[in-house]
């Protein structure tokens, strides 16, 4: 398949700019477009056989859920069978933007797309061309990340193509994203609103609109317990993860570099290609092969918006091996340590 790639400008769109992309997702192509979290892979999401082509591009589990993408809270009456109050509070106070909720599925969403569940994850989008796309196309659209299962999500074209070009018909090139971490997912089916997936609406944010809220316990779990089983059926798998080995180390700061300090000399000692993720403040106290920084220590959204191209960028360098320090678990750092722990596989140092 020759997939097509077409650059846009978020803040030059003209009407009808997106009528290829469009006409695609209604004859049940797929299309990766650009969201303000990370891009997603688009298909019709009413559609069993648009959502197999989902799962098949990007090797996904079929009991990981696709989350759809509308472009109006009026879309929410026909996707999901019963619109608690709650979600037009949630709705009113962050769409468009980062927060996808779960509510129970209408008859009219396929169980191909839902992961074999009787809930939907539903959310409306910020970004411009995500909007206009499914505006355009006239479909809701099921949009996981648009990367190869388990790989760094994407927040760039380049990231997609990487993973994705040969698979699926378009890729929409509308340049870096902004948030660059996957939306918080709150699911609403029970009493007490429960998040399933911390982002960047954080618990506190979330309460000051509907009141109490719980996490998931496999959320600020440090560790693979076998007797916590996430709610979210997609938690369980492996995500975001580099190609090398990826090791967290926890502490204070001088100990943090001290040991990956000490860790790097006996891998590079052994002749392996060591890589280093740190910050601003730190970044001239490693000596490794490869040292990158995130950005300064006390910017959780500069940190966020590069960790998973941090992580590719490590790919390309070939390393074999990865130190990362550990964030505080508050606000957005309980995001970004969420997905450092997964792309990790919960291999934590503490000293």
């Amino acid at each position: 398949m020759d997939t097509i790639i077409k650059k846009i400008n978020e803040e030059e769109l003209e009407p009808g700019c997106l009528q290829d992309a469009a006409a695609i997702l209604q004859k049940k192509g797929l299309v990766a477009f650009p969201t303000e979290t990370v891009y997603g892979l688009g298909g019709d999401a009413l559609d069993t056989e648009a959502a197999k082509k989902i799962y098949a591009a990007k090797g996904r589990p079929s009991d990981n859920p696709l989350i759809i993408h509308i472009a109006d809270v009026d879309s929410l009456k026909d996707i999901a069978e019963e619109v608690p109050e709650q979600a037009y509070q949630l709705a009113d106070k962050f769409w468009p933007g980062p927060l996808t909720m779960i509510m129970p599925k209408s008859n009219k969403v396929p169980y191909g797309t839902t992961g074999g569940l009787n809930t939907v994850a539903i959310r409306m989008p910020s970004n411009k061309i995500a909007l206009q796309l499914i505006r355009e196309s006239g479909v809701c659209i099921a949009a996981p990340s648009a990367n190869l299962s388990g790989r760094p999500s994407p927040t760039k074209a380049e990231h997609v193509i990487e993973d994705l070009s040969g698979k699926i018909d378009m890729i929409i090139d509308g340049g870096a994203v902004g948030i660059g971490l996957e939306s918080t997912i709150v699911d609403l089916t029970s009493e007490v609103p429960t998040i399933l997936r911390p982002g960047y609406i954080t618990k506190e944010m979330l309460e000051e609109v509907v009141g109490t809220v719980d996490i998931d316990k496999t959320i600020t779990a440090k560790s693979m317990d076998p007797n916590l089983k996430p709610k979210a059926p997609g938690m369980k798998y492996k995500h975001y993860a580099p190609k090398a080995d990826l090791t967290i180390v926890e502490g204070t700061e001088q100990a943090v570099v001290d040991k990956i300090n000490e860790f790097a000399s006996q891998k590079m000692e052994q002749g392996c290609l060591v890589g280093v993720i740190a910050t601003d403040e730190t970044f001239s106290k490693y000596k490794a092969n490869c040292v990158m920084t995130l950005g300064s220590r006390n910017d959780n959204e500069q940190i966020a918006r590069g960790l998973y191209a941090i992580l590719r960028d490590f790919d390309e360098q070939q390393v074999d091996v990865i130190y990362s320090e550990g964030f505080a678990d508050t606000n957005l750092g309980q995001a970004i340590m969420n997905r450092l722990l997964k792309a990790a596989g919960y291999h934590v140092v503490e000293v």
